[in-house]
């Protein structure tokens, strides 16, 4: 069974290299998602490879943190980082098209991720994977929007 993935992608009329500057820094992360509603870099790091970062979630029923790694930090062409450094990873791409940038926001449930909600969660595991995977559905576009019309504005 292919790991759960999902992406969408938007057109914002920003460059692509201003767009990054935007999405890259990840203490504006709140301000987006419907999910995440603030991250703070870990020990003065900024947007690099290797750098970690701890973030804040809240849901209806339960408010956790997490910590990410950035894997991929290539300005004006992708931002992506891995939650707990091999369970979630969450990517941004940025594409030159006429009038601006073409931003895709990706998710996918990790191997490492999936074997740790079967040790937690047991039978419920899949059930939670599914809700998870459901967030990612209808969260994407919330915070694609809200990452439009922020850097539309600016």
């Amino acid at each position: 069974m292919a790991n759960p993935s999902y992406s969408e992608s938007i057109m914002i009329a920003r460059l692509p290299e201003a767009l990054y500057a935007l999405v890259s820094d990840v203490t504006r992360m709140g301000e987006w998602s419907p999910v995440c509603q603030a991250c703070w870099w870990d020990d003065g790091a900024g947007p690099q490879v290797g750098a970690w970062f701890t973030g804040r979630n809240v849901q209806p029923d339960r408010t956790w943190e997490t910590r990410s790694e950035v894997v991929v930090a290539d300005p004006g062409r992708e931002f992506a980082f891995v939650v707990g450094g091999d369970r979630v990873r969450w990517g941004y791409t940025f594409a030159p098209v006429d009038g601006g940038t073409r931003l895709t926001e990706s998710w996918e449930f990790l191997p490492a991720g999936i074997a740790l909600f079967h040790e937690l969660y047991g039978a419920q595991a899949e059930a939670r994977i599914a809700r998870r995977t459901q967030d990612a559905h209808s969260g994407i576009p919330v915070t694609l929007a809200a990452i439009k019309q922020a850097a539309e504005s600016e």
